[in-house]
């Protein structure tokens, strides 16, 4: 049996049992709806132009703070690894700040800048930098001497060293690092615009919806949704792996 098949037939089973528990009594419908009117909300819901704004505004909150997160920790990764002094210096900040839960930073960044689309992409970045950032450094330290001696010997060029050398030895390394802080940055963008409430976004409507337990069933397919959109996110990178990256190298220091 294929893991596709088995994957399918777990899901089933899953729904299935919730189904039965939604219809059965033990809990309240109302709290706790079966999959099938989740379902059925699901449908309507994408019939509903806001609904399709607020999805589209938590995606390109996660989009633009990756992205950020990206440019920001892949130079300082290469810098801090290539650099040991530097690497040594700023360490200790680094191992401070590293350890603070993002989330709870949550209330702070509200007060400072607001529930706008500013705090949101503040967090989520501030909370994906670190997994890019340790495995660039990794990765600097891991590329084999021999590279960089062969190179060396060729009289490359700091920039041909950099883009024919460094970069792809560490490509493996960073799309690891890029994919554990997409699904960071998933999280960090929804907890806020959920705290927040008027922000925006799949978190403003989970609130709006769930608050008194009066819309349970919009509020549990909106928390789908955004389930959903985390896994395509992370199918996303596990294919661009896949597909344009040697890991044979790679997979090891995962």
């Amino acid at each position: 049996m294929s893991r596709l098949v088995r994957n399918i037939l777990g899901t089933v089973g899953v729904l299935a049992f919730c189904e039965l528990v939604g219809r059965s009594g033990l809990v309240d419908p109302n709290q706790l709806p079966p999959p099938s009117v989740i379902g059925a909300r699901l449908v309507e819901m994408f019939n509903d132009y806001e609904f399709s704004v607020d999805v589209v505004e938590t995606v390109s909150s996660w989009a633009v703070s990756i992205v950020i997160a990206t440019l920001i920790a892949v130079p300082l990764g290469m810098l801090f690894g290539s650099v040991p002094v530097i690497g040594s210096a700023t360490s200790a900040i680094v191992e401070f700040l590293r350890p603070i839960p993002s989330v709870a930073l949550i209330p702070l960044a509200l007060i400072a800048l607001g529930d706008s689309e500013d705090a949101k992409i503040a967090l989520a970045v501030f909370g994906a930098v670190w997994p890019i950032l340790f495995n660039t450094v990794h990765a600097i330290g891991d590329i084999d001497p021999v590279q960089i001696n062969t190179a060396k010997a060729f009289n490359l060029t700091r920039r041909q060293m950099l883009t024919q050398v460094k970069l792809p030895a560490i490509t493996p390394f960073v799309l690891t690092g890029v994919r554990i802080s997409a699904g960071i940055a998933l999280i960090l963008v929804v907890s806020t615009e959920v705290l927040a409430g008027s922000a925006g976004g799949l978190g403003s409507f989970i609130t709006e919806t769930g608050t008194g337990g009066a819309q349970m069933d919009l509020a549990i397919a909106g928390t789908f949704v955004a389930g959903v959109i985390g896994f395509v996110i992370n199918m996303i990178f596990e294919w661009v792996q896949r597909r344009w990256v040697n890991w044979s190298d790679g997979d090891r220091a995962r």
